[in-house]
């Protein structure tokens, strides 16, 4: 097909605005699905995403729409909306041409609205604004209309108006996508070039790969070449992406599809890579993806030790189909061999052992989440470290340098009071505030990533009755006074729950850990001591009593000496079972130290 009839563009919007459902009535009116048999949220395929009503994965389909007598195809990619998922997001807009910025007419733009929206325009796409929900009544649609062509600076005329719920104006969407988004501009005659966006791994087939074309052909049967692995393989299938694979003979510059070439290792097939042809092939890769950087850092291990070949083999499928997902090998003496695992935030860390657990079968336990240090030492040398284990004895550190976040809080303004306290409790500094119109301000923060990844979140959510958004990105590393604070279970250190924090903080923090973990611990027929320390100095501490048992019951009558006698005896053997016993710490009390209050 010509290129002038292809349109390959995106969904970006701030999370629960609408992307899935608005994908939904585009497929309806295509005919790609069944409007009386279609489900909710079609798109989304994973009963993770179904349940919390997000998208995690970036979605790829093909679309017929007949314009002005011609047929038309649209290449969809839904894109998730929350800040953790943002590489997803930077993914789809490398493959397309233009983007619908989709806001929500209830709540306005707001925080990860704008993020994405500078992601597209890194990425010079054409931008078709587009309010959603209209048919709300809390609906302020003139409200959204001009933030919109403040910060566009569009004719109002150009913004749409829709109802993805009902479809009110999505016919009119669907026409004005394919009149004022750009079509791709390969060539045909030039070498092939294909650029990987997705792939996952398919139990019969292998690894399954999602490219755009940018030029060239690619055809069944071709000996085609990944660039950066160097790595050959013949294609068995190629074809589009429809609700199902639709098999063809080729794929031609400017289109979206799919190429099954039995490539059997994971690691061949990486997001981002290149694709070409063996002979006549691209002499240079296409601008591949940003790479990653993981913001949070935790161990994850099998709760029970023989899954641990499991997880080898799902943590590595789970890669390929999350790009974003960094690990590596390690052990602990409380929980065995794992892997200590970068994420981009904590809802990235929760869906992947969300989803470790429900497609591969592998329960597993997260350790405290940490962020990366860089720790300058007084013999000269600089060191990095992702996990509190490897912090180094606080005599040899010179400085520590923790990263610095440039945080966006869009919210009403009568929550702006509550924003600030919750942002000066975590060493929040406040570089702007900016009233968006009568109604929401934008508060700018440059706040510590440490402070962000426990339960900033939810607590923001919770000062601000919901209505706060928040997004943040990296700024820089600033010296800062942070300690490392070990949890001790009757004397012995548990490397797992061992925890980095800013030392204002570390007294109430390893109270809360300690007091958490002895609700939790079960008691034994001895005394265990619970405590929090910094080096040798222990900074809190609870106990969990010994069970008794009344030695005294049978000893009726008779002199006090013999009483005394039997409590002198089981006083004795408290105190030599208190040091041989062993403390039997349960898989729950390891998950009690992430939901312990960090206030």
């Amino acid at each position: 097909m010509k290129q002038d009839y292809i349109r390959n563009f995106c969904i970006i919007a701030h999370i629960d605005h609408g992307k899935s459902t608005l994908a939904d009535r585009l497929l309806e009116m295509t005919g790609v699905i069944d409007k009386n048999q279609a489900v909710a949220q079609v798109l989304d395929d994973m009963d993770l995403e179904r349940e919390k009503g997000i998208t995690i994965k970036s979605h790829a389909i093909r679309m017929n729409r007949q314009y002005r007598g011609d047929n038309y195809i649209l290449n969809l990619i839904d894109t998730p909306g929350h800040v953790d998922f943002s590489y997803e997001v930077s993914r789809a807009l490398a493959s397309c041409e233009g983007a619908v910025l989709l806001v929500d007419a209830s709540q306005g733009i707001e925080a990860q609205t704008m993020s994405n929206l500078y992601l597209a325009m890194d990425n010079n796409l054409e931008i078709l604004p587009v309010i959603n929900k209209i048919d709300l009544p809390k609906a302020d649609v003139e409200c959204v209309e001009h933030d919109l062509v403040e910060i566009l600076g569009v004719d109002p005329a150009q913004i749409m108006k829709v109802s993805a719920k009902t479809g009110q104006g999505v016919e009119e969407l669907l026409d004005t996508i394919i009149r004022t988004l750009p079509h791709p501009t390969g060539e045909n005659d030039h070498p092939a070039k294909a650029l990987i966006f997705d792939s996952y791994f398919d139990m019969y087939r292998g690894v399954v790969v999602l490219v755009r074309m940018f030029d060239g052909t690619l055809r069944k049967g071709e000996r085609i070449k990944l660039i950066s692995t160097g790595k050959e393989f013949d294609i068995e299938e190629i074809g589009y992406l429809g609700l199902k694979f639709e098999p063809q003979k080729e794929l031609n510059a400017g289109e979206a599809g799919y190429i099954i070439a039995n490539i059997k290792e994971v690691a061949d097939a990486r997001v981002g890579d290149t694709i070409t042809t063996t002979k006549n092939g691209c002499g240079e890769a296409l601008p591949g993806f940003m790479d990653p950087k993981p913001m949070v850092y935790s161990g994850i291990f099998p709760i029970n030790g023989e899954d641990y070949e499991n997880l080898v083999e799902a943590i590595a499928k789970l890669k390929l189909n999350d790009a974003a997902l960094m690990y590596e090998k390690e052990s602990s003496l409380a929980l065995g061999y794992g892997f200590r695992c970068g994420f981009l935030g904590m809802l990235h860390l929760e869906i992947v052992k969300e989803r470790l657990l429900r497609e591969y079968n592998v329960p597993i336990i997260a350790t405290t989440p940490s962020v990366r240090f860089n720790i300058q030492l007084k013999d000269g040398n600089t060191i990095t470290v992702y996990n509190p284990v490897d912090f180094p004895d606080p005599s040899k550190i010179e400085t520590i340098f923790e990263p610095v976040m440039d945080t966006e809080i869009i919210v009403p303004t009568d929550y702006i009071g509550n924003i600030m306290k919750l942002a000066q409790e975590r060493r929040g500094i406040q570089k702007n505030i900016q009233y968006i119109d009568e109604k929401r301000v934008e508060l700018t923060y440059e706040m510590p990533l440490i402070e962000i990844i426990f339960d900033f979140y939810d607590k923001l959510k919770t000062v601000s009755r919901g209505y706060a958004s928040l997004d943040y990105h990296f700024k820089e590393y600033r010296p800062a006074n942070v300690v490392k604070v070990d949890i001790l279970i009757n004397g012995e250190k548990v490397d797992a729950m061992s925890f980095i924090c800013h030392i204002d903080k570390a007294y109430n923090w390893g109270k809360s850990v300690t007091e958490t973990l002895a609700d939790v611990i079960p008691r034994h027929l001895f005394k265990i001591a619970l405590q929090a320390s910094i080096g040798a100095k222990i900074i809190a501490r609870s106990t969990i009593n010994a069970m008794r048992k009344d030695v005294l019951a049978k000893c009726y009558g008779g002199d006090v000496t013999r009483k005394r006698k039997l409590l002198e005896k089981q006083k004795e053997g408290k105190k030599k079972m208190k040091e041989i016993g062993s403390v039997t710490v349960p898989q729950e009390a390891f998950l009690a130290v992430l939901r312990a209050d960090r206030d």
